[in-house]
């Protein structure tokens, strides 16, 4: 039941990046999408769960949740909604390498020669998908491929904080994610809109608000599933799982036009993907 868990909140993920643009070209921005769905949830979980605000106060390790999940949410949603689908999920996905080095420093996981061999191929699949094909130094080139990276390492954090504080109520770290997804979304997309780079949140009709309350529901379910199966499994599966996500997303833009792959993109992204399903090995193993 994790692992299915899991896989529905990849599978959620891995399709989203078709409404946001939906909703983008409409007049909102990812941010302030981002923020409403949340915002929903948020008060569902508090109808819901009375004793969820007060576990989380008192816990600082669910503050931690709070912030990385806000982050990741803010960088993956404004990634995927506004650069090539296929790079900035490749580049979420070196996730395996955060959380190899994550799990060693916050739950003492053994560091092996198995994870010297997955860090040594992702970090050459990301050379491979951020090289320039005039050369030059493999570094990001544009806002999206910064949040991909971005969202690939707060997510990896939000996981092994997850798995950290599983001790805590189901309900206490739903919020702790829904609270994050709120806050750090909305402060960016206040700067953001006060500083003129962004618009306020605006729709051309009330027709817009169903299917807006749609993935709001979509993406309540996705968080409970990820904070349900992370608890429950090591760190280091839990990215593997989740690379469920890799395909539903590289196959549904390129089908609908949100993004490309070109040979060192599929190199890199084959490397990615290798140290990913490498991790996968070493737990079987072990």
């Amino acid at each position: 039941m994790p692992i299915l868990a899991l896989m529905l909140n990849a599978t959620i993920w891995g399709l989203s990046w078709w409404p946001f643009r939906q909703f983008e070209s409409a007049g909102m921005h990812p941010l302030w999408t981002t923020v409403i769905m949340y915002t929903l949830s948020w008060i569902v979980v508090m109808a819901t769960q009375r004793g969820a605000m007060a576990e989380w106060w008192r816990s600082p390790g669910l503050w931690l949740v709070t912030l990385a999940a806000g982050m990741t949410n803010t960088a993956f949603n404004w990634g995927v909604a506004t650069g090539d689908v296929v790079r900035v999920v490749l580049l979420f996905y070196l996730m395996p390498l955060w959380a190899v080095l994550l799990a060693r420093l916050i739950l003492k996981e053994p560091l092996t020669a198995m994870a010297g061999l997955r860090i040594a191929l992702a970090l050459g699949g990301a050379m491979a998908v951020l090289s320039p094909e005039d050369g030059g130094w493999p570094v990001p080139s544009s806002l999206p491929d910064v949040l991909g990276l971005v969202g690939g390492m707060t997510f990896a954090f939000n996981n092994v904080m997850l798995r950290r504080e599983s001790a805590r109520s189901p309900g206490a770290r739903a919020l702790a994610m829904f609270t994050g997804g709120v806050l750090v979304a909305g402060v960016s997309a206040a700067g953001m809109a006060g500083a003129g780079l962004a618009p306020w949140p605006w729709l051309p009709g009330a027709v817009w608000l169903l299917p807006l309350a749609g993935m709001a529901v979509l993406f309540f379910i996705s968080n409970l599933s990820l904070q349900y199966g992370a608890a429950r499994l090591p760190a280091n599966l839990t990215a593997v799982v989740m690379l469920t996500e890799v395909p539903v997303a590289a196959i549904s833009a390129l089908l609908l036009g949100g993004g490309t792959l070109d040979g060192k993109t599929a190199l890199g992204g084959g490397a990615i993907l290798a140290a990913a399903l490498l991790a996968a090995l070493e737990h079987r193993r072990a």
